[in-house]
């Protein structure tokens, strides 16, 4: 039984949620064999002051985008 867990930042809708739990499900029916009733997704949205790279945090990188 997969579990697949999505980590993103605020921002992704319902339909690119539901595209997420489709295309992932039938990636793992078509390469693993795994049985889509069997898999789990759980796609966890963090708080952009709690998300970073390149010594960052994106709320940080994304005020700065917009500028």
């Amino acid at each position: 039984m997969p579990y697949v867990n999505i980590r993103v930042t605020p921002g992704i809708t319902d339909q690119q949620s539901q595209q997420l739990m489709e295309e992932i499900t039938d990636s793992l029916e078509k390469i693993l064999g795994e049985l889509p009733h069997e898999t789990h997704i759980v796609i966890d949205e963090e708080r952009q002051e709690r998300w970073g790279f390149s010594r960052q945090l994106v709320s940080k990188l994304r005020t700065e985008h917009e500028q």
